[in-house]
């Protein structure tokens, strides 16, 4: 969803740079097919490289910096290493429109540090009642943490509209009654075999079967992304995460 998104955000004249933040099994590289980077997120935390040394040019018009699998716990880092981090991506916050973070599954406090940071959450879910869970797992505790800004549900693999429409109803009922948290329904992208035909290309569908269904429900989602675009105001992505991480 991250690498299709950010492509469909390149094509709406978008500066889009996609931060693979799965740091323990980060594949997004492997999605666009790209060798192997030279240089990750660890390295940058090292002193070793900077973190535009780290941008890669992906397929699709938008720039990536591939995950640090060997960075297990960013939360971990001193407070040197942090500042490092901090005023590099400063830098590359001006230069761009939107900042993706694509970020691992569960809880733990690298995937929280990040939605802390981000202006608005995107939450990925399938009408299987594991991911149903799952999914209002992860916005209970962001509810939580009072890191919930902008809460969006993006419904993956529906057989049709009315069924994602649903399942919004569903989690968005439960976040109301016992999260007094407003959900808001980001869209749909219909069950599509065109999907994992590109993954096994290792292609993005967007640029695979550009006329697929799921390339059309990418599309809306990245025009509805793009009208709801937050000012840059609330200082950068890392400082903010950083902040979480110290509390």
């Amino acid at each position: 969803m991250s690498v299709n998104l950010a492509i469909a955000l390149s094509r709406l004249g978008k500066r889009v740079l996609l931060i693979d933040g799965d740091l323990g099994t980060a594949n997004a590289d492997v999605l666009c097919n790209l060798k192997s980077p030279p240089a990750n997120l660890s390295h940058v935390v090292a002193g070793k490289c900077e973190l535009e040394d780290t941008i890669v040019e992906a397929v699709g018009g938008f720039q990536i910096i591939p995950g640090a699998s060997g960075l297990t716990n960013i939360a971990a880092m001193g407070d040197v290493e942090r500042q490092r981090l901090v005023n590099q991506m400063r830098r590359l916050e001006e230069a761009l429109d939107v900042m993706i973070v694509d970020t691992g599954a569960g809880v733990g406090p690298n995937v929280m540090g990040f939605l802390a940071g981000s202006d608005q959450q995107l939450v990925v879910t399938t009408p299987e009642p594991t991911a149903i869970t799952d999914a209002y797992a992860i916005i209970k505790a962001m509810a939580l943490q009072k890191s919930a800004t902008d809460v969006r549900l993006l419904v993956n693999m529906v057989s049709c509209e009315r069924e994602g429409v649903a399942v919004f109803q569903r989690i968005k009922q439960v976040c109301s009654e016992f999260l007094s948290l407003d959900l808001w329904y980001a869209g749909h992208v219909l069950n599509d075999v065109n999907v994992s035909k590109a993954v096994r290309r290792r292609k993005p569908f967007l640029l695979a079967t550009p006329y697929c269904e799921a390339s059309f429900d990418m599309q809306h989602l990245a025009k509805r992304i793009t009208r709801n675009l937050p000012a840059k105001s609330r200082g950068g992505l890392l400082r903010r995460m950083f902040k979480w991480f110290a509390r």
